[in-house]
């Protein structure tokens, strides 16, 4: 789910491609050109009784979606997580997008609960759900 609705500073994006790479976190983007139009990670929790879990994020560019960027950015950066040991995966989706929700049930999310007034978008509080991917 987005959490933010344009890019962060480049530094700030900087330092946080760093902490994921140095934190050996999952982490995959697409590019076109010279221009990132994708990215997909899973933070792993730092507790370490979490440490099993990770929460994932991902975003793809409105002028390349429905074209299989979303798809391969999910499966590359799943897998790479449960060959981690991960064995949690869980994200946050609006309820209000429905085709975001049924690429997530490709993938073996499942719905876990309800997260009302979620988030504020154009000051309009937003309900979300809890999805997760559990593995063996």
């Amino acid at each position: 789910m987005f959490s933010f609705f344009e890019a962060p500073p480049l530094e700030q994006f900087k330092q946080f491609v760093q902490s994921t790479i140095r934190n050996d976190e999952p982490q995959f983007v697409a590019v076109s050109g010279d221009a990132v139009i994708g990215w997909c990670d899973i933070l792993i929790k730092p507790r370490p009784a979490q440490r099993h879990s990770g929460v994932l994020g991902v975003g793809v560019l409105s002028a390349y979606r429905r074209q299989g960027v979303g798809m391969a950015l999910l499966e590359a950066t799943i897998n790479t997580a449960r060959n981690k040991g991960l064995t949690r995966i869980e994200l946050y989706v609006r309820t209000d997008n429905e085709n975001a929700r049924r690429l997530y049930e490709k993938f073996g999310f499942a719905v876990e609960g309800l997260l009302r007034k979620h988030i504020i978008i154009d000051g309009a509080y937003r309900d979300s759900y809890i999805m997760s991917m559990i593995s063996e």
